[in-house]
This record gives structure tokens, sequence and C-alpha cells, in this order.
């Protein structure tokens, strides 16, 4: 894989956006920073990270998405490579919390960001965006998180996380065709909250409780309702309370 690495830089999707829309870049070209200024998180949020200590990546995934129907499965192939990678590493209860967060005892460790880009020639090229709490230790500003550093007690070597990550996202990319329905098992075993009673509050700040049914080809969180009846949520429709 082609690895970019970077001292500063504002955002890492941004720069790996503007580098492939000059360059014809290889598959998976990837671009790590110690340091990012302006990262950015789902719907106009910020990811905030402590400079030098955590891993600041974005890698360039072509002709996997073909249509807004497909846009969720690189979301799940990502997710669930992140996952499995941190599993490997023996961080205990890891798990995906929709749509593509990664937690360990209910404290967030990834963040992850996707943006597709529409070329001239019809493909969709995707920069994705991923920010993992490494070796940080201090979050008093955000108590959800936390890091694989203090989930396990000990340092890790961030350069070896990103290869690592990046090589299991390609071997599923290039599994999809034969192995969706696999993955899509894999994602819903990794799913937080999954089968058990929760606390959610609606985009008008209306609370209510529901069961995680699963996820919709789309990528739309199903929740069973009281009432027996099966609503359909995308991202920002709704907020897990917990």
């Amino acid at each position: 894989m082609k690895l970019i690495k970077l001292d500063a830089i504002d955002s890492t999707n941004d720069f790996l956006k503007a580098l492939s829309s000059q360059d014809e870049l290889e598959n998976f070209t990837t671009v790590t920073a110690e340091n990012q200024t302006k990262g950015k998180g789902q719907v106009g949020g910020v990811w905030k990270t402590e400079a030098g200590k955590n891993l600041t990546m974005s890698v360039l995934v072509k002709d996997f998405v073909f249509n807004n129907e497909e846009v969720f499965n690189l979301s799940l192939v990502v997710s669930l490579s992140v996952a499995e990678v941190l599993k490997s590493l023996n961080i205990p209860n890891i798990c995906i919390k929709w749509p593509n967060d990664i937690l360990s005892y209910n404290k967030k460790l990834v963040g992850i960001l996707i943006e597709n880009t529409l070329k001239s020639d019809g493909r969709i090229m995707s920069v994705v965006g991923i920010g993992i709490n490494v070796n940080q230790t201090n979050f008093d500003e955000l108590p959800t998180a936390s890091s694989i550093s203090v989930i396990s007690g000990k340092p890790f070597d961030k350069e070896e996380l990103a290869i690592l990550i990046v090589e299991k996202l390609k071997e599923k990319v290039q599994l999809w065709n034969t192995s969706a329905q696999t993955f899509w098992d894999d994602y819903f075993n990794f799913l937080f909250k999954k089968g058990v009673p929760t606390a959610f509050r609606d985009k008008n700040n209306q609370d209510f409780m529901g069961i995680i049914q699963g996820v919709s080809p789309i990528g739309k969180l199903q929740v069973l309702l009281e009432d027996d009846s099966v609503a359909e949520f995308e991202i920002k429709e709704v907020k897990m309370l917990y």
C-alpha cells in the first residue's frame, strides 16, 4: 500500500481528496497525520484528537461503491475491519455502535467518516477517514471516550495499526462479492445494544424505548417499538441514550 505520512494537516480526508483529483492514485493509498487541526465527524461534527498520540488516517477506496444504495456497504466493511483488528489485538468488549463508531466498555475508541465523490466518468471515489484513540490517556473533556492504550494498559505502534487496518479492509473489499452475507452477519454480531431494551431520543427530542433489530441494506437502523412496529432511522434522526 502507498502510505503518505504528514506531520500536520487540517484534514487528512481533504488532503487525500485533493491529491486524488490531481493524480491517478493507486487504490488504498493511505494518508496519516500526527496532528489534524480540522478533523471532521459525522454530519458536520468535529473529531478532536491529541497531537502525536492517536491514529488519524484516510484511505482511498475505488471501484467498490457504484450507486447510492451501496454506500453503506463500505461503512460496514470499514467498521468491521477496524473492529476485527482491535479484537485481534486483544482489546476487550469491542462492538460497533451504529452506524460505524467502535466502542469498548461503552467508551468510544474510533470514529469513521466516509466521503464519496462522483467522478466525471461516472465512477464513485470514496475517501475513508478513520480516527482511533491509540495512546492518549487524558479524556477529562471527553467522558464517553477512551483509547486502546487505556483499555489494554499498554502503548501501541500507530503505523503498524494503520497497516493492519488497511490490509484487513483490502481483504474484505476483495471478498465482498462472495462474502457479503457473512460480513453482514459479522457486523450484526458486533452491533452495540442489539436485542436489548434501549432508550433513544428522536430528532424532535422525544425519548422512547426500543429494541435494535438490525440494519437495513441502505444503512437505516431498525428498531422494534413498544407498539410492536418496527421503525427505521437514518443517521442523526435518532440518538442512543446509554
